[in-house]
């Protein structure tokens, strides 16, 4: 369809061509005529005439650049010596050189097959628009309209996503108050990330309270982090870590699971939890940790001063953001200033009736934290069984990678030097 469209539009242009100059040029003429009637008294109109010629003169010259265009390609097309840049003259000869062999043409180099220079276009001009595609092809890559709107946002939220890190980065997913979506916004943030990223991503079930991390993903390893906190000494290798950790189908995330026996009398400290991210760090670029609700824990502040990056989820109801905010208030004020600087806040479940105005907590939190991150209400998620990020919405996959991008936006830039590295 599109391509009988163009021949036709082209060929309309060049039997209208006589009548188009013509009439162009009378047009032009009349605002000579009206400048110089007025350019004795009237320099308002003279401007007016003089605009007016400029814009009569511009299509005249977009239509002759377009035929330039197709004349030149049409010419390369049946003579492609005309694109040749070879060039015949030898190399002067040098001395104990006399037969020195002619330089290599820059176009027969290894950088002259590059997309650009062999399939006619860069990696950023494609695009998934059927139509967008078939314009380019028709005019043979004359006119390229390029990716749409939405798939240049894409193509940048995966740049940031994907930004190289020096080392392993800790990221503790808080909140204080319980059924807001922590669990879920750790699975959602840790899946993003194995599946965009080419790094390993683990998510750290630090819920002492029957935390469920592991059931989220996949079939839970048989095996704990208490199992691993007893054996950790004969782990040596990626390869024995792997037996302590259930990993994802689709993602490939990873994920260690806190044990849910219920006879356990004793939650792990901040002394085990150290253990286990130190040797984490050997073998991960990213770890997530999902918390519990106890902020003065002695596990939770333990993993807070492990943190690289905080993430606040919270409901969106002004109880979910009181709490929220008290926990910034209290970060504040026990030395965590800079961690609530770079903090990424999540406001999960938007979407359905709350009866508070979203914008006005996204602007509180926006005025304190690095960056606030709405991610709507999904069904896929109320079930709180496995879930997939191929079964969640489409605007919740974007919403996470846009959660995603903004945590690694901290990740590049200056090192956060943890309270635990200044205590040690």
């Amino acid at each position: 369809v599109v391509t009988p469209v163009l021949v036709g539009t082209f060929g309309w242009l060049l039997y209208s061509l006589p009548v188009i100059i013509r009439r162009t040029v009378d047009a032009v003429d009349h605002q000579v005529s009206s400048i110089a009637a007025a350019w004795t008294g009237d320099l308002a109109q003279v401007a007016l005439s003089a605009i007016s010629i400029v814009l009569l003169a511009v299509p005249l010259l977009g239509i002759a650049a377009l035929f330039g265009q197709l004349g030149l390609r049409t010419a390369q097309h049946f003579n492609p010596s005309l694109i040749s840049n070879r060039s015949t003259r030898p190399r002067p000869a040098t001395e104990g050189n006399a037969m020195s062999d002619p330089p290599v043409p820059a176009d027969l180099t290894a950088s002259a097959l590059s997309d650009e220079t062999v399939l006619g276009h860069t990696d950023e001009a494609r695009t998934s628009s059927p139509w967008r595609r078939a314009v380019s092809h028709a005019s043979g890559g004359l006119i390229n309209p390029g990716p749409t709107a939405a798939e240049r946002r894409r193509a940048e939220l995966l740049a940031r996503v994907t930004a190289p890190i020096k080392g392993s980065r800790r990221v503790v997913v808080m909140s204080r108050k319980g059924g807001v979506g922590k669990t879920t916004i750790t699975m959602g943030l840790g899946s993003t990330y194995s599946a965009l990223r080419g790094d390993r991503v683990v998510a750290v079930d630090a819920n002492p309270d029957a935390g469920n991390l592991a059931h989220r993903v996949s079939q839970p390893c048989p095996r704990t982090i208490t199992d691993l906190l007893d054996q950790i000494d004969l782990v040596s290798s990626y390869a024995d870590l792997r037996d302590y950790t259930a990993q994802a189908p689709e993602s490939r995330l990873e994920v260690l699971g806190s044990n849910d026996d219920p006879r356990i009398g004793l939650a792990l400290d901040r002394k085990a939890y150290e253990r286990v991210i130190e040797l984490l760090d050997h073998y991960y670029n990213l770890i997530l940790l999902d918390t519990g609700t106890g902020i003065l824990d002695s596990a939770n502040q333990g993993l807070l001063a492990e943190a690289d990056q905080l993430i606040v989820v919270l409901r969106p109801a002004l109880d979910g953001a009181r709490a929220a905010a008290l926990t910034l208030d209290w970060l504040s004020e026990h030395d965590y200033g800079e961690l609530v600087a770079r903090a990424v806040v999540v406001i999960n479940g938007v979407g359905r009736r709350s009866g508070v105005p979203i914008e006005r907590l996204e602007d509180h939190f926006a005025r304190r934290c690095a960056q606030v991150v709405p991610i709507p209400w999904d069904r896929a998620f109320e079930a709180g069984a496995r879930s997939k990020l191929s079964a969640l919405a489409p605007r919740t996959r974007d919403a996470l990678t846009e959660l995603a991008a903004a945590v690694a936006d901290q990740f590049t830039k200056q090192t956060y030097t943890r309270p635990s590295d200044e205590k040690r």
